[in-house]
């Protein structure tokens, strides 16, 4: 069983654990492959609205998200999301129930949309999953994203209605 819930700092070492080795791959975030720990714990859990984690029955953190607004001001009632699951929880359905938690949880803050700002054309699991629960590519941006293997890629801005601002 899949519990979502907020992260707390005691749970940093297990965030941690599930960044890192996406972060160093740098073949899905823009975050450079060499982002100390502190660096990362700032921009995944001090910057954002909120950090939520995803764990099993045992505690042991499978995945992880933070949302924030996607722009202050004017654009503040868009949501932004990022997500990261273990490697060995791949396959599992993790990203799929945080993406929904966190459409949830947007409602809830009060957002009526949410946007991902840079997803990774090859990044293919994650633009099929999202387009699977609603997001529409709402632009490219070509040759945006240098992978470590395929060179420079096109990365997407993919949308979402929640509910009418």
């Amino acid at each position: 069983m899949l519990h979502i819930r907020a992260a707390t700092d005691a749970d940093w070492p297990a965030i941690w654990s599930v960044l890192e080795p996406t972060f160093r791959r740098a073949d899905t975030y823009t975050y450079p492959p060499d982002v100390t720990e502190e660096q990362a714990r700032h921009s995944w859990t001090q910057v954002p609205t909120a950090t939520f984690v995803a764990c099993n029955d045992e505690g042991t953190v499978l995945g992880t998200y933070a949302i924030r607004p996607n722009q202050p001001g004017q654009g503040s009632h868009v949501s932004n999301c990022g997500y990261v699951v273990s490697d060995a929880a791949r396959g599992l359905g993790v990203a799929s129930a945080l993406c929904e938690h966190s459409q949830q949880e947007a409602l809830r803050m009060g957002f009526s949309a949410m946007q991902f700002n840079f997803v990774v054309s090859t990044n293919e699991g994650a633009v099929h999953l999202w387009r699977k629960l609603g997001f529409a590519i709402v632009g490219t941006l070509p040759g945006a994203f240098r992978h470590p293997k395929h060179g420079y890629v096109d990365a997407y801005v993919m949308f979402k209605q929640l509910r009418q601002p």
